[in-house]
C-alpha cells in the first residue's frame, strides 16, 4: 500500500510540497534525513524510518551515523555540532515536553543555522511530524514507497 492509497492526492501533495520545500531551504539532503530519521524514530514510524533510511544511505550518510543516531547525545565525534544542534532541535520540536522550544535549545540552532535555515529546518521537522502522525495513526507498514 502506498501513502498515496491512504491519503487524499490534495493533502499528499501539499505535506510533500512543504518536505521538498524544507530540505531544499535546509540545502544539506544528508542533515535532513539524519533529522527526518530521528523525528521517525521517536513517533515510532516504520514507514518513515524504512524510508529516509534508504534515502539517507543515498546521500551518504555514513552507517556508523544510523547506528548510532538514536543515541547521538552520547555518541561522541559521531555528529559534529551543527548536526548536534539539529538534532536536538528536532527532539525539542518533536516532543515538546513543556509546551515549549527551550531557549537554550533554540540558541544553539541558531548559531549553526541562519534565519533562513533555520526557518526551513523547522519547517522539515513540523512537516516529518506531521507525515509520522499520518502514516502511524493510519498503521501503514514500511515498504509502501517502493510502490
Amino acid at each position: 500500500m502506498s501513502r498515496t492509497d491512504v491519503l487524499d492526492r490534495e493533502v499528499d501533495r501539499a505535506l510533500s510540497a512543504l518536505s521538498a520545500a524544507a530540505k531544499q531551504g535546509l540545502g544539506d539532503p544528508a542533515l535532513a534525513e539524519l533529522v527526518v530519521i530521528r523525528a521517525s524514530q521517536l513517533n515510532h514510524c516504520a514507514f518513515c524510518l524504512d524510508m529516509h533510511l534508504a534515502i539517507a544511505r543515498e546521500h551518504g550518510v555514513s552507517e556508523k551515523q544510523l547506528d548510532l543516531l538514536a543515541a547521538w547525545e552520547e555518541a561522541e565525534g559521531v555528529f559534529d555540532e551543527r548536526e548536534r544542534a539539529a538534532l536536538a532541535l528536532t527532539e525539542a520540536v518533536t516532543v515538546l515536553t513543556d509546551g515549549f522550544v527551550p531557549d537554550d535549545v533554540h540558541a544553539t540552532a541558531a548559531r549553526h543555522f541562519d534565519e533562513v535555515r533555520l526557518a526551513h529546518l523547522i519547517a522539515l521537522v513540523v512537516a516529518i511530524n506531521n507525515w509520522n502522525r499520518m502514516m502511524v495513526t493510519r498503521r501503514i507498514p514500511p515498504g509502501g514507497h517502493r510502490s
